[in-house]
Parts: structure tokens; C-alpha cells; sequence
């Protein structure tokens, strides 16, 4: 069966996009603080209910506190070519240098076939048109609050980020197990995989070589449905046929637009800042203060350790392999190890450099005190108390200590105490 022609049983889109604040929303009465509350009967997903999924910091860094709110949204009901928009988030993304930067959350319903609505959002050629024009632009949402990243920049994503969220009817055999003890057919992960990387195969043939390893990271959350997270997406699908309202893909839907949405936000934090920190570091020896630049990293970087880095976020195993997987993707632990290992580097530098500079200053101090201290000694020993003697004793110690100051050795000394020079080892 061609993907291209599927509309689930039901289909939801989330659309992360990167912005800008022009505007704290909470100044506003069309925001309110928080993430954005679905509810599936009596359970309503608002800050209180989703922080009790995630350890005390990662709840901080997604939600916010009253103190410090970080995150807002908008309730809408905005109808356009088989999308319904639901609601609007904003979560605030502040870096040290990018205090404005913010991550822009669109949530949909869809009624139409998911795949062409997907490519179309990621901009495949031959695909529809961009689906986010019209009463759905963003810019046009976000009017007064928030202005949408051009993309080329190094924290903006490349192109619009999508979670989606589809389940099966049973005419849908190739995403199906024929039995829930049975293994899943190879045509359902290349569903899934279609899904996540908004391709069909002529857009990105996958190569046999390495379909398993793609296939291999996907997310089995239970015999019923699975999640496969890629670079530039994310997908959840179906494993048996949605019966409809009250079957266990309502609860399904409720934690992939929430809780696991989560769990790749804060991967998405993670890698803002890792970028961030790769930039920082790459500058450090810009300029002549490099002790002041290393201790300002050393700085963020703890900051970023205790406040965003997280690997294990959550007693729940789903959201911890989501996470996990984000970051395989992006190779953010690899990235983090090689910005701790060169900041312990240049760390040692700068301690290498200050030991330097105490030896340069002991030895000025070791060349200007002993010739003064041998000629008052002298003086002191032979009972002279003459002035023009102590003149001439102290003009003799300064020749000396010139001529001291001009040897290989003085002049290792005063380098020493100039710290060796500019940063720039290439210099």
C-alpha cells in the first residue's frame, strides 16, 4: 500500500519551530502560563500533572516556576485545508548570548493523508505547498509576541521540526502484527521511518545496508505502537487497528503530544546549548584575557551540567529512550565529552601560565633584591654610613641588575611574567 495515499484512523502533527521573543506573553491575557492542557476525560496534562513524569530540574527547565515562568500557551481553533490547530505553546530557550530565543509549539489535528502533509512542511520537491501559509503562518500566530528564525542561523533548526502521530484502521495491513505476540512486518518500520524522516523512498532511498541500524533505534513502547526519532522528526505508529473513541490510543495521543514531546524538547535545549558551548569554545583563545574567557566557560558549563543535562529524566522508560535517542541523533553526549576534555585542556593551560607568571615574578624579585641586599650588606658590614658611598652602591646594583635582566636567563624571567606572550599559540 502507497503511504502516500493513508489517512489514519487518527493523525495529530506537532510543529516545533524556532523564534524569537519580542514580548514576555505573560503581559497578555491570550496567554496563559504553562504547557498546553489536553485532557482526555478527567485528566487534565497542565504543568502540575506533567512534572510529576520528570526528575525536580528537568520539570524546571521545561515548565518553569512561578518565579521564573518559561513556558506559556494559547488555546485556538483555526480550521485550513484538513488541519485543525488546536493551540499554540511557547517555551523560552535563553542562552548566555541569545536571552531572547524561544522554541515555537503548533499543535494539529489532521484530516487528511499524513505523509504529502508532512513533506510538504519539510519542503520535499514535488511535495504540496507549505501547509503553515494562510490563517496557519506562524508569523501571522505569533503577531506582537514572537517572530519565527530564519533557520540559518546555529540554534534554529534547518527546517520546521514534526512529531507525528498516526493509527492504523485494519485495512491498513502493512503497519499491523498479525498477533501481539508476533513480530512486527518489516513494512510497518518502513512506515514509521517515512513517517519520521518526511520522506517517501524516491525522496531518500534507504539503503538496505543500513536500514536495520535505522530500524534498530526505533522505540518499542509496547506490543500496540511504536516511535522512531530522527533528526529533523519524529513519528509514532500504530501496531493494530484503532477501534475509535475510548481505545488506548486516546491515552496513546495524550502522551505523544505531551510527555514525549517533552522528552525531545529538552533534548532540543540540550543541543542549543552544546552548540552554543562548542562556539564559546572555539573562541576562547580570541583576544589576550584567556584565563578570564576559560573561567567563563568552566562557568557555563556547570551551569549547563546541572540545569540541562540530563540523560535519565524520568522514572517512565519511554521518555528516557526518546531523550536518549534525540540525543544519538545529534551526538550530544560525544560533543559533550569533547567540550569537557578540551576545556579541562585549556583549563591546564591557563594553570600552566599562572605557574609561570608566579616563577617570573619570584625570579624579578630573586634579580632586583639580591644585587640591592649584597651592596647594603656590604655597606653595613664596613660601618659606612657615607651617602654618596650608599649611591654608589645602589647605582651598582642597578647596573647589575640590567645586565642580569639582559641574560638569556633575565630575559626567560620577563617572559615568563608577561605569561609567555599573546594566546594565540599559533603566534
Amino acid at each position: 500500500m502507497d503511504q502516500r495515499n493513508v489517512t489514519g484512523a487518527r493523525q495529530a502533527v506537532t510543529v516545533v519551530l524556532p523564534a524569537r521573543l519580542t514580548r514576555t506573553p505573560d503581559w497578555t491575557a491570550d496567554w496563559a502560563e504553562g504547557p498546553f492542557p489536553f485532557e482526555l476525560g478527567s485528566r487534565r496534562t497542565d504543568a502540575a500533572t506533567r512534572a510529576t513524569y520528570f526528575a525536580p530540574a528537568s520539570a524546571r527547565v521545561l515548565y518553569g516556576s512561578p518565579e521564573r515562568p518559561r513556558r506559556w500557551y494559547r488555546p485556538m481553533a483555526v480550521d485550513h485545508d484538513g488541519l485543525r490547530l488546536h493551540g499554540m505553546e511557547l517555551l523560552r530557550t535563553a542562552t548566555a548570548r541569545h536571552r531572547d530565543h524561544a522554541l515555537v509549539v503548533l499543535h494539529f489535528t489532521v484530516a487528511r493523508p499524513l505523509l504529502p502533509l508532512l513533506r510538504a512542511i519539510a519542503h520535499r520537491p514535488g511535495a504540496d505547498t507549505d501547509p503553515l501559509a494562510g490563517p496557519l503562518d506562524p508569523e501571522r500566530l505569533l503577531s506582537g509576541i514572537a517572530e519565527v528564525r530564519n533557520g540559518t542561523g546555529t540554534f534554529a533548526l534547518a527546517r520546521p521540526y514534526t512529531v507525528a502521530f498516526l493509527t492504523p484502521e485494519a485495512r491498513h495491513t502493512p503497519a499491523l502484527r498479525s498477533h501481539p505476540t508476533v513480530g512486527l512486518p518489516p513494512s510497518a518500520d518502513g512506515w514509521l521511518w517515512q513517517l519520521a524522516s518526511r520522506s517517501t523512498t524516491a525522496d531518500f532511498p534507504l539503503a538496505p545496508e543500513i536500514a536495520a541500524d535505522q530500524f534498530r533505534d526505533a522505540v518499542r513502547i509496547s506490543a500496540d505502537w511504536s516511535a522512531l526519532v530522527l533528526r529533523h522528526g519524529a513519528a509514532f505508529l500504530g501496531h493494530r487497528a484503532d477501534t475509535g473513541d475510548g481505545d488506548f490510543y486516546d491515552f496513546a495521543a495524550l502522551h505523544a503530544r505531551t510527555v514525549y514531546l517533552d522528552a525531545l524538547l529538552l533534548g532540543s535545549l540540550q543541543r542549543d546549548h552544546i552548540d552554543e558551548l562548542t562556539d564559546e569554545l572555539s573562541a576562547v583563545f580570541d583576544g589576550t584575557r584567556l584565563a578570564r574567557r576559560v573561567a567563563a566557560l568552566e562557568r557555563n558549563i556547570a551551569y549547563f551540567r546541572s540545569t540541562y543535562w540530563r540523560q535519565h529524566l524520568t522514572a517512565h522508560g519511554p521518555a528516557n529512550e526518546l531523550l536518549l535517542a534525540f540525543q544519538a541523533q545529534h551526538r550530544l553526549p560525544a560533543r559533550f565529552a569533547e567540550i569537557l576534555a578540551e576545556a579541562a585542556d585549556n583549563s591546564r593551560l591557563v594553570q600552566t601560565q599562572e605557574s609561570q607568571q608566579i616563577s617570573g615574578a619570584l625570579g624579578v624579585l630573586t634579580i632586583l633584591g639580591l644585587p640591592l641586599g649584597t651592596a647594603l650588606g656590604i655597606l653595613q658590614v664596613l660601618g659606612d654610613d657615607s651617602v654618596a658611598h650608599l649611591l654608589v652602591g645602589l647605582g651598582c646594583s642597578v647596573v647589575v641588575t640590567a645586565a642580569a635582566l639582559a641574560t638569556r636567563y633575565g630575559r626567560l624571567v620577563l617572559s615568563s611574567l608577561r605569561g609567555g606572550g599573546r594566546n594565540d599559540p599559533r603566534d
